[in-house]
């Protein structure tokens, strides 16, 4: 039964057999299995348009380029994120800004944005990058609406967050509410794939340039060349892109999976319920979600003063629990930008009080016992 690792990836004979169709095929890159993963996962979301990408911050860096993302430009984010969701701005020469957290989800305070948005002429910032931190979704219908007063992009880091979403609202991901969505496929996420990322758009202007802009700017579509074709080689590099490519070994590892995507998310909700009835107030802390909300649980996060003290008693008994997030503005690259602690005063409680139990869908039920009966022993010592 042990160790319990606070995530962990399922593969099955289904996905091995995949992997290994694809090796036996005449294309390891750039075939089939690209196209027919991005079909599916558009279908899966709801949203018109899906490109492949080579990671979760590749796909960040790259919305931010085909947004139109300007050296000197401001874009805001949660600091309770990683790093990527930061980084991807300053990769484009941008200046990022932060807004404090909402303390009972988590998310970026949109009240909070609203507040800073009034405090700047319209048009002070290019856009908002939310994160569905733990697969709660951010309500984007709200933000949406913030966006068209004050005019900036909205792009969701949904990397948490597939299959999440508000009832009778939005799925994360569907290009409702936001000019683009990005999603991993790093090994402890919903679907994965080793490595790889997606981006989500119902734009078909923006989906053209993510195409380019993740092959070097290269296109060989006779409709974008510039002059004639002179024959089947003929490509033109007509913006500076980058190699952000994923595989077909991946692709068809990630299309395998997502086969499974709506039976897993169901058991990571049953997993939540179970700990939400076992760990109830006092002692700890919960996120529980608003009615209507879908949440998405890549992450089982708990409150708790004795932090330390309880990530240190649960390693002990091999349950390898983490936290999520150090606040990026506190991180030393950060603080020579500026920053420092008490920017933030929500994230920072939030980062030291926060801790990620074991949540995923290979997760048995012995095995959950097993970490609740540990907790349960901690906080009756403490």
């Amino acid at each position: 039964m042990l160790p319990i690792p606070y995530g962990r990836q399922e593969i099955t004979a289904e996905d091995i057999e995949a992997v290994t169709r694809t090796l036996r095929s005449e294309y390891l890159t750039q075939g089939p299995a690209i196209a027919t993963l991005e079909q599916q996962f558009a279908s899966y979301l709801g949203s018109r348009f899906a490109v492949a990408c080579s990671n979760g911050t590749a796909a960040l860096h790259l919305a931010c380029l085909a947004l139109g993302l300007q050296p000197g430009q401001r874009v805001i984010t949660s600091p309770l994120t990683f790093a990527a969701s930061a980084n991807c701005a300053l990769y484009c020469g941008a200046q990022v800004d932060f807004v404090d957290i909402d303390p009972s989800t988590g998310l970026i305070d949109l009240t909070a944005l609203e507040s800073q948005l009034k405090r700047h002429p319209k048009g002070t910032f290019a856009g908002v990058i939310p994160v569905d931190y733990a697969g709660y979704p951010v309500d984007l219908a709200r933000l949406h609406e913030l966006s068209r007063e004050y005019g900036f992009w909205v792009l969701e880091d949904a990397c948490h967050a597939p299959g999440g979403g508000y009832a009778g609202g939005f799925r994360c991901g569907d290009g409702r509410f936001s000019q683009a969505s990005i999603f991993s496929f790093h090994p402890v996420k919903h679907i994965a794939a080793g490595e790889g990322g997606m981006i989500t758009t119902n734009c078909p202007k923006l989906y053209e340039d993510l195409k380019a802009l993740r092959t070097h700017g290269i296109t060989k579509d006779p409709q974008q060349l510039h002059s004639a074709s002179p024959g089947g080689w003929y490509y033109e590099m007509q913006s500076l892109g980058f190699n952000y490519r994923l595989t077909d070994i991946q692709a068809a590892l990630a299309s395998s999976q997502l086969i499974r995507a709506e039976v897993n998310l169901q058991r990571r909700r049953e997993i939540a319920r179970r700990y939400d009835e076992a760990l109830a107030p006092p002692g700890l802390e919960l996120i529980v979600p608003e009615p209507g909300v879908d949440h998405a649980y890549h992450l089982y996060v708990v409150r708790l003063s004795q932090r330390k003290e309880l990530y240190d008693f649960l390693q002990a008994r091999q349950i390898y629990v983490q936290v999520h997030y150090i606040p990026i503005h506190l991180h030393p690259y950060y603080r020579d930008l500026g920053w420092k602690c008490g920017d933030f005063p929500q994230a920072e409680r939030f980062y030291e009080q926060c801790l990620s139990l074991p949540m995923y869908p290979t997760l048995s039920q012995a095995q959950q016992k097993y970490v609740i009966d540990s907790i349960t022993e901690f906080l009756e010592r403490s």
